[in-house]
């Protein structure tokens, strides 16, 4: 079974004598290990796969890595296999049991939107930006696994202070709405496990080894998980790269791997240094790279696939002159070398940069798909308008009610929303079913409590007309109702409220549509939504488009030619990372970058931009003078002779191929 590994990965697949972390650099057949391995300990050491969890981070990974152990075990060889993410074994675990923290097994998980809406509450305001901010700071101490009297004890000035209060008053609500946001998943998860011993014995009776994926980027939280499961045996296999560690912001701790060496005294290390996917000349320019950073471990990337050509510097006179250069780099490379668009990928640090080559690649009519992006689905419009959906749908559904019952507002506010919500708490039902309850009526006032049925009799009339009326109908009254388009003009200015009434026009249109030419009615129609958003967001992998794509969202994707562009001091080095003292997580993204690209590589960066209607001038950045400087080739440099002839004649044998062809 482990035959066809090479000896360092066959070593981590069979090794069971502790805890184990494999430091895997990129492209060195991570996913094959941990597979292989799962594979190992159900066919030769006896586990039964329902013992097994293999967790990951993104539900892609998850499905890709179920997929690929299905093939390795046939049959019912991988029956109760546990492949799953952080959170959703969070869930797991919380939803089994939900009494021993005080909640209902149905609890509500509020989205980070429905996250938002609560706090501009309690900070009465609608700055969106401060809004964020003390979403993001909450978030951090939740990864962090400090409570609301934890963060209080840490806080350094008088701002942090006045978060922790927001925070406690946060957490308070979430619980009278019997209801949990994403973090929570895994902090009440941890805080559960490592004071119930009862619980804890249970999931580790149940999960007796874990394969952790991705390790370098769990927080402190999923770090706590993972040790509270696996115990002091250490019955676990942590599968990671410190070199591509880039999740610092959001939470992830770098540090978690010189942790596990102190926690686990007895912790093998195992490297898998060999690349099964770049030419030389981009690893030894990785390895170069990389090697300006402190490091836990040293590793160096080496790879027998081939030298490869060297790696091309732009230096572009602006942005639209970048964006120019790199379409026709791409467009002769693709003609000589007869490819795919889709081989080739442009990479830069944010979202913004992106503009201007669309624009270009529009202008070429070269397809190209875009990630990282908001799905259609996500926007904060649809959500309002499906959350209504979704409680005609099944009543039940919490979040959605809340959603739907303060959106618009319809004099109804905080007070009343977590007196209702403890009262369902208490009696075990769900806000709308709490709602109808006569006791209710005694806890609110008379205005309030009109006001909440007037609202709950209006879902129970949709619902009566859901099966029997054509679903454009029931939208379009929905909309007239609760006056959609007003409350969209008077909370936005008017173009981002034009945009977003269009998109809920378009969205409802296509809804009625889809209704009507399927002949499905409004339920129908509702369950099917959440399927198209998880089709939205997959991969598709046969269109033959360039991609587009932050480095972030690049992480773990791999192209046959990649542009990686805007490579200048206050764009990669970030700005703010420089001045925060983070530019050895700056430089393992642009590592991260580096490390996408199978056969070719082009760097580019610009001489100036515009910042608002002023040019300014621009320094290449630090990384490019930081690597291995005979694998570069700048544009405009002069080439040795010799060289020149060298790559003409490999040219010309290219072209000549094509003619034969």
């Amino acid at each position: 079974m482990l035959s066809h590994l090479n000896p360092p990965q066959r070593e981590a697949a069979k090794y069971l004598d502790g805890p184990l972390l494999v430091l895997a650099g990129a492209g060195s057949g991570k996913t094959r290990v941990i597979t292989h391995k799962i594979a190992y300990l159900v066919q030769e050491c006896g586990y039964s796969a329902a013992n097994i969890a293999a967790i990951t981070f993104t539900n892609k990974a998850a499905r890709e890595m179920q997929e690929r152990v299905g093939k390795l075990l046939p049959g019912k060889g991988a029956k109760g296999l546990t492949v799953t993410t952080f959170h959703s074994l969070g869930l797991r675990i919380l939803r089994q049991e939900a009494a021993h923290i005080g909640y209902k097994p149905k609890f509500s998980i509020l989205d980070a939107a429905d996250s938002l809406h609560i706090l501009s509450e309690i900070l009465k305001t609608t700055d969106k930006a401060l809004i964020r901010a003390t979403q993001t700071r909450i978030s951090l101490w939740k990864n962090a696994l400090l409570s609301p009297d934890g963060a209080w004890h840490v806080c350094e000035d008088e701002m942090e202070q006045r978060t922790a209060q927001v925070y406690r008053a946060y957490q308070d609500t979430l619980r009278a709405y019997q209801a949990v946001d994403f973090d929570d998943l895994i902090r009440l998860t941890v805080d559960l496990l490592e004071t119930n011993r009862e619980v804890l014995e249970r999931w580790r009776n149940k999960l007796r080894y874990l394969l952790i994926d991705e390790y370098q980027d769990t927080n402190v939280c999923q770090y706590r998980l993972i040790k509270a499961i696996s115990g002091v045996s250490g019955a676990f296999t942590a599968v990671g790269d410190d070199d591509q560690a880039i999740y610092g912001w959001r939470g992830a701790s770098a540090d978690n791997m010189k942790v596990l060496g102190e926690d686990f005294p007895r912790l093998h290390v195992i490297k898998l240094e060999q690349n099964y996917r770049s030419m030389v000349r981009i690893l030894r320019l990785a390895n170069s790279l990389i090697a300006n950073n402190t490091k836990l471990f040293d590793k160096r990337l080496w790879s027998d696939l081939g030298t490869g050509d060297p790696i091309a510097v732009l230096a572009a006179r602006d942005d639209e002159h970048e964006a120019e250069t790199v379409v026709m780099r791409l467009l002769a490379h693709k003609f000589e070398y007869r490819g795919s668009f889709a081989d080739y990928a442009i990479l830069y640090r944010g979202n913004h940069q992106a503009r201007i080559f669309e624009q270009y690649l529009r202008n070429e009519k070269i397809p190209y798909q875009l990630s990282g992006g908001t799905s259609f689905f996500e926007r904060t419009e649809i959500k309002d308008i499906v959350a209504y959906l979704r409680l005609i749908a099944n009543e039940d559904d919490d979040p959605a009610f809340i959603r739907a019952l303060t959106t618009p507002k319809k004099g109804i506010g905080a007070q009343t929303l977590e007196k209702l919500g403890l009262y369902a708490a208490q009696r075990h039902l769900s806000l709308f079913a709490a709602a109808f309850e006569a006791g209710m009526e005694t806890q609110l006032g008379a205005k309030q409590y009109e006001a909440l049925m007037i609202f709950c009799n209006y879902i129970n009339a949709l619902q009566s007309r859901a099966e029997g009326e054509p679903a454009g109908q029931i939208l379009q009254d929905l909309l007239q109702a609760i006056a959609y388009e007003g409350y969209l003009f008077d909370s936005e200015d008017a173009k981002p409220a034009q945009t977003k009434w269009n998109n809920v026009l378009e969205f409802v249109g296509w809804l009625t549509r889809k209704g009507a030419e399927e002949e499905k009615n409004i339920l129908e129609l509702t369950q099917t939504i959440a399927l198209l958003n998880i089709l939205e967001n997959r991969e598709d992998t046969e269109t033959d488009a360039v991609r587009l794509s932050t480095l972030h969202a690049a992480k773990g994707l791999e192209y046959p030619h990649v542009f990686l562009v805007g490579i200048e001091e206050g764009i990669l080095p970030h700005r703010e990372c420089i001045e925060n003292d983070q530019v050895e997580e700056e430089r393992r993204l642009m590592y991260v970058g580096i490390t996408r690209a199978q056969r070719s590589l082009t760097l580019s960066h610009c001489k100036k931009r515009k910042r608002g209607r002023e040019w300014q001038v621009c320094e290449a950045s630090r990384f490019i003078e930081e690597m291995e400087q005979d694998d570069l080739r700048y544009a405009g440099r002069e080439i040795p002779a010799e060289e020149n002839k060298l790559t003409g004649t490999a040219r010309l044998a290219n072209l000549k191929a094509m003619l034969k062809k």
